[in-house]
């Protein structure tokens, strides 16, 4: 049986980066209205670029029932401390930050806090994101659906146990940057191969874009749909076989192992 989300009307946002203003907009979403909204960034410029933007508050975290953590990392010991105080008892900490455990939070805050740990990816700020979703000790279904609640309306979502983060850090959370990488890999191929700039950004992205979109809308995996396309000692064959002599299944795990172990050593 499905958990109902909790309905709380007022949040805080604590870092308002990139990240801390898609959950602006994710927030209003869900029908927060941006009144109900407190931000805190340690840019003073970026904090009044977004109250006017927006209409956000920038006050005392007293009364939020969560709290968005999107700051960096390195800043999580330095950030707790300084707003700590200001978290009230039972109060939701959701955590957007690669790397750190739930429990790491619950004892920088103590029991004071209920937490749940997103790891969110980029294309979030598209509405097209994929944010894989673990409770911490304390959090609640309610809390967990929430969450759920909250980034399901800026793409998918995914609920997963906490040891499993790693693993989904190195899939989706870094996945992005792999992609750009292959992107721009083959724009400039195609500026070698002669093609103009715009008509080769043009001709990648929108073959990725429909590529992508078979692979989650046609109902087949990725093996078919590869063979689908190569006809024996074709023109996509001739390709593959290159790829295919640099062992790149190979090289794709291990880049992703990497991203899972640079993970596990910030987590500890």
């Amino acid at each position: 049986m499905a958990v109902s989300p909790v309905n709380f009307s007022k949040v805080a946002i604590i870092g308002a980066g990139v990240m801390g203003e898609a959950m602006i907009h994710a927030l209003n979403r869900i029908g927060l209205e941006s009144s109900e909204i407190t931000i805190r960034e340690k840019r003073q410029e970026r904090e009044v670029e977004l109250k006017r933007k927006y209409g956000v508050g920038s006050g005392s975290l007293s009364g939020s029932q969560a709290v968005l953590l999107a700051v960096k990392p390195q800043d999580l010991e330095k950030t707790l401390s300084e707003i700590g105080p200001e978290i009230s008892d039972g109060t939701l900490v959701v955590s957007l930050l690669a790397g750190i455990k739930s429990a790491r939070i619950e004892n920088l805050l103590g029991a004071r806090a209920r937490v749940v740990r997103v790891m969110p990816n980029t294309p979030l700020l598209m509405g097209e994101g994929m944010s894989a979703i673990s409770g911490g000790k304390s959090a609640t279904g309610e809390d967990v659906a929430w969450v759920e609640s909250l980034l399901s309306k800026s793409g998918a979502t995914l609920v997963v146990a906490e040891e499993l983060m790693d693993a989904v850090t190195a899939t989706s959370g870094s996945g992005p940057a792999y992609l750009f990488g292959f992107v721009e890999a083959m724009i400039e191929g195609a500026k070698k191969l002669g093609l103009k700039e715009d008509d080769a950004k043009l001709l990648v992205s929108q073959t990725l874009l429909g590529a992508a979109k078979m692979v989650s809308e046609s109902g087949k995996d990725a093996k078919t749909l590869r063979e689908n396309v190569t006809s024996p000692n074709g023109t996509t064959a001739a390709a593959l076989a290159v790829f295919d002599s640099s062992k790149w299944h190979e090289i794709i795990f291990e880049a992703m192992k990497a991203a899972r172990d640079r993970s596990q050593e910030l987590s500890n």
